[in-house]
C-alpha cells in the first residue's frame, strides 16, 4: 500500500518532455500553481535548462522573478554521451527512458532529506514520459499527468490498444480497416495523415512514434489526475471521452500577469512590427518547433514554394534547422523576399503574440504531441 508523503508545505515536482511545446505550457501551469502558496521544483534536462537561462539573460529577465513565484528551476542529465547526436530525437527518447528514473529518484531523495517540511508530495509528468509516475509512487507522491495537446488527441491515444485489438491499426499505426478512425459522431474522424504518429514515407520512424503513443494509455490509467491544456466548452465530446481529465486550459500568456522565462531561444519581436504593416488575414506563419530537422533539399523546396505562392509569410528558422546547421537559402532568395516585403524570417518568434495578431491567416507546423492550444485570443 502506498503511503502518501506528509509535508508542511505542499511541494510539486514538474517534469516536462524536453521540447518547447511541452516545457512552455507546463511552466505556465506551474507558475499558476505557485501563486497559491505551493512550492514547485521544475526539472528540465541540462541542455534545455541552459537554453532557457541563456534566452532569459538575453531578454534581460531578472532571476528575482523565479523567487517571487516560489519556483525552483533545476536540471538533470538527459542520459546521452558526448558522442551522441544532440539532434537525434529517438536517441533522446531511449536515453530518457533508461536514465531519467534514476536521476529523478536521486533528486527527490536530496530534496526530501534537505528539508523534511518540504518533501515532494506530488509529481506532474508530461504524458510522453509516463515512466516518471513510477518514481513518484515509489516516494509516496501523488502521480499526476500533464497533457499539452487537446482532448481529442488524448482520446485517440487512450483508445489505441483497443483499436489495435479490433484490427483498425496495424503494429506500425497504419489504418487497416477503412480510411479513417471515428471515436464519436461529435468528433471529426482521423484520416491516416492526421494521426500524431503518422510518417507515411518512413515506416520505421512511424513505428517508433506509434510505440511511444501506445504507452501513453498506461500513463493515463496510472495518473490520479490528468491535467489537459484545453477547456470543456471548446471540445465537450472529446473531454467526455477522457474520464479523469481536468481541463485547466488554455494556458496562454494573456492569462499570466507578467511574462516569464520558458523559451528556448531569444524571441525576435521585430516580426510583430513587420506584421503591423500587413493587411488583416494575409500572412502565412510557419514554425516547426524546437525539434524538427530539415535536409537542405527540403529547406530549399519550402523556401521556393513560399516565394512562388505569392503569399506574405513569416517563417521561423532555428539556427540548427538544417540538419543541425545554420540554414543556407536558395541563391538570391533572402534579398528577393526582403526587398519585396513578401517574407520575414526570424530565428525564434513570440508565438502567442504572433498567432493572436490580426494579420495572421494560417499556421503551418508539424503534426505531433506538442501541437498545443495557442492563439485562442484571436
Amino acid at each position: 500500500m502506498t503511503v502518501l508523503v506528509k509535508s508542511k508545505i505542499p511541494h510539486i515536482l514538474a517534469v516536462p518532455f524536453p521540447a518547447q511545446g511541452h516545457v512552455k505550457p507546463l511552466m505556465k501551469l506551474s507558475r499558476q500553481i505557485a501563486k497559491h502558496g505551493v512550492k514547485v521544483t521544475f526539472v528540465n534536462t541540462e541542455q534545455i535548462h541552459e537554453k532557457i537561462i541563456l534566452a532569459s539573460a538575453n531578454a534581460k529577465i531578472l532571476s528575482d522573478d523565479e523567487e517571487e513565484d516560489n519556483i525552483v528551476l533545476t536540471s538533470i542529465p538527459d542520459g546521452r554521451g558526448p558522442e551522441d547526436d544532440v539532434n537525434d530525437t529517438f536517441k533522446l527518447l531511449e536515453s530518457l527512458r533508461d536514465t531519467m528514473p534514476g536521476y529523478l529518484n536521486d533528486l527527490i531523495e536530496r530534496i526530501n532529506s534537505s528539508n523534511p517540511d518540504e518533501k515532494i508530495s506530488c509529481v506532474i509528468a508530461d504524458i510522453t514520459i509516463g515512466w516518471v509516475l513510477d518514481t513518484a509512487e515509489k516516494w509516496g507522491a501523488q502521480p499526476v499527468a500533464f497533457a499539452p495537446p487537446g482532448a481529442a488527441a488524448l482520446a485517440i491515444l487512450r483508445h489505441i490498444p483497443e483499436l489495435v485489438e479490433e484490427g483498425k491499426f496495424d503494429s506500425s499505426g497504419n489504418i487497416t480497416n477503412g480510411e479513417s478512425i471515428i471515436l464519436s459522431e461529435n468528433i471529426p474522424a482521423w484520416r491516416s495523415n492526421e494521426l500524431t504518429w503518422s510518417v507515411p514515407m518512413d515506416q520505421k520512424t512511424q513505428k517508433i512514434f506509434f510505440d511511444c503513443s501506445f504507452r501513453v494509455e498506461k500513463t493515463l490509467k496510472q495518473a490520479k489526475w490528468l491535467l489537459g491544456n484545453t477547456f470543456y466548452e471548446l471540445e465537450p465530446a472529446a473531454c467526455d471521452l477522457n474520464p479523469n481529465l481536468l481541463p485547466i486550459g488554455p494556458l496562454l500568456e494573456t492569462n499570466i500577469s507578467k511574462s516569464h522565462a520558458s523559451s528556448f531561444h531569444p524571441e525576435d519581436d521585430s516580426c510583430l512590427t513587420w506584421l503591423n504593416n500587413k493587411p488583416h488575414g494575409s500572412v502565412v506563419y510557419i514554425s516547426f518547433g524546437s525539434l524538427a530537422m530539415f535536409s537542405q533539399i527540403q529547406l530549399d523546396e519550402l523556401a521556393l514554394g513560399l516565394e512562388l505562392s505569392g503569399r506574405a509569410f513569416l517563417w521561423v528558422v532555428r539556427s540548427d534547422l538544417a540538419n543541425g546547421s545554420r540554414a543556407v537559402y536558395p541563391d538570391g532568395f533572402l534579398k528577393r523576399v526582403s526587398t519585396s516585403g513578401l517574407g520575414k524570417i526570424v530565428e525564434w518568434a513570440p508565438q502567442e503574440r504572433v498567432l493572436s495578431h490580426s494579420s495572421i491567416a494560417c499556421f503551418v507546423s508539424h503534426c505531433g504531441w506538442n501541437s498545443t492550444i495557442e492563439g485562442l485570443s484571436m
